[in-house]
């Protein structure tokens, strides 16, 4: 089994968490980006978003 790293610069943690995000700007509203994030990060990747005015959701679990 593949084991999914975190999305955080230098950070090789296991991701339990999808960050699922869009720039308004420059996507349409179907559009979704992936990051992923590992229990350490998940609030430091979704707050990075969010400060930007992004859209962004936090799903339990990864890719299996």
């Amino acid at each position: 089994m593949t084991e999914f790293e975190c999305s955080r610069a230098g950070c090789r943690n296991a991701a339990t968490h999808h960050v699922v995000w869009r720039n308004p700007r420059i996507h349409p509203v179907d559009r979704e980006k992936i990051w992923l994030a590992c229990d350490e990060h998940v609030t430091f990747l979704h707050d990075y978003l969010a400060a930007r005015d992004f859209p962004v959701t936090v799903r339990e679990g990864v890719p299996a």
